[in-house]
């Protein structure tokens, strides 16, 4: 009997083992391999650190991705404070079918892939766009209005398509708040500012701390949504490391730059959940 339930969770754990190896634990050590190699002439490489010198010692790469970490950042906790009252109705102020409807509506924009989502928007905001159009009718400009290829396009890109990623942590937190709870917070003398403080954002705090998480990652690692909404003088990180292995045939460098990117959002999350106090443990449940 023993013997069987050995044998059945072998099976079960088999695709996640198989899925964890050959697209996460090989290709990484993989491209770890790949960015110790220094060409030294046609066909032949040393091993070094040339790669990460390279980083570490051209201001541009430096800058590039400080430049990218911080928008990150900053796209993370706009996102966080549109989602947060956003998700706090959907989860305690609306119930049934309201509840679904409101739900759905945040999910309706990822029925497109994200390049349809983008040229969306690049449809808004470029000079003959919707947007400037209605500007110029209103008299709140004179001529045709430019809001593409800037830090802001870019940060407004970012927003909308991680938005999702933040609410569905955060409605699935504050739905496990239980009503009474609040209620007590207010019966015991507390206004909305106080019973928010401690009661419903402590609360909340395993999901606010998930959707960042998840939220930052992604405007770290995103490609298409930079380079489209920012152009060519955008500075992002990934367009680097694309610029590495696909313009300059570098896939040493590339592949270093690829691994620092895991590497120090790694150290990024690390300290994020040092500063919140919060475990990966919890934060993941």
């Amino acid at each position: 009997m023993r013997r069987d339930a050995k044998f059945g969770l072998a099976l079960l754990l088999t695709p996640l083992l198989l899925w964890l190896s050959l697209l996460i634990f090989i290709p990484h050590i993989d491209l770890f391999l790949v960015s110790l190699r220094e060409r030294v002439g046609v066909g032949k490489y040393d091993i070094s650190l040339a790669n990460y010198l390279t980083f570490i010692n051209e201001p541009l790469y430096m800058w590039t991705f400080l430049r990218t970490a911080v928008m990150s950042v900053v796209a993370t906790v706009i996102t966080l404070l549109i989602a947060f009252p956003v998700s706090y109705y959907i989860a305690k102020m609306v119930k049934g079918r309201t509840q679904s409807a409101l739900f759905l509506l945040c999910l309706v924009p990822f029925w497109v892939s994200e390049l349809v989502r983008t040229f969306g928007w690049m449809i808004l905001l470029r000079e003959t766009g919707i947007i400037s159009n209605l500007l110029q009718s209103v008299g709140l400009a004179s001529g045709p209005v430019e809001m593409l290829y800037n830090d802001a396009a870019i940060m407004v890109g970012l927003v909308y398509t991680s938005m999702l990623f933040m609410v569905v942590p955060l409605v699935t937190t504050l739905e496990s708040l239980a009503d009474e709870v609040v209620e007590a917070g207010y019966d015991l003398g507390g206004n909305g500012l106080s019973v928010l403080r401690e009661i419903i954002i402590p609360h909340a705090m395993p999901g606010i701390v998930s959707g960042c998480i998840v939220v930052f990652m992604l405007c770290l690692g995103n490609y298409l949504t930079p380079t489209m909404l920012g152009g060519k003088e955008s500075l992002w990180f990934t367009e680097l490391i694309y610029s590495q292995f696909i313009v300059r045939f570098n896939w040493e460098l590339g592949a270093a730059f690829g691994f620092l990117l895991l590497i120090l959002s790694s150290v990024i999350v690390w300290g994020m959940l040092r500063l919140t106090g919060q475990s990966l443990e919890k934060t993941m449940g």
